[in-house]
């Protein structure tokens, strides 16, 4: 099962164990993680699940879709990094993978 990290805006780690298949957003969200709001539930309707992908994991992570691209234009601070959780899908290729999240997701 891989192992993600999530870092809070104030540096607070939060280590998870996710299941292969689903979304980096429900492993957040499963698990307590703080900070991931998911107010669409996943459905990449919203950008309160945003999140900063390490610029080594970029790759792995695969390319932002024209919808994502679209509601990341309604994060407050969005970078050459940034993705929406609900839309990176987990597999043993992300074990390690570190996430870091914004002041606040709006």
């Amino acid at each position: 099962m891989p192992r993600i990290t999530f870092i809070e805006h104030d540096g607070t780690a939060h280590q998870v164990d996710a299941a292969n298949g689903q979304s980096l957003m429900r492993a957040a969200v499963d698990n307590g993680v703080p900070g991931i709001d998911a107010d669409c539930g996943g459905e990449c309707a919203c950008a309160t699940c945003h999140v900063y992908v390490e610029p080594d994991w970029l790759a792995r992570t695969g390319q932002r879709s024209e919808m994502e691209q679209s509601m990341l234009g309604f994060a407050a601070v969005a970078q050459d990094n940034s993705r929406l959780s609900c839309q990176i899908t987990v597999t043993d290729a992300l074990d390690g993978l570190v996430v870091r999240m914004p002041d606040g997701q709006h």
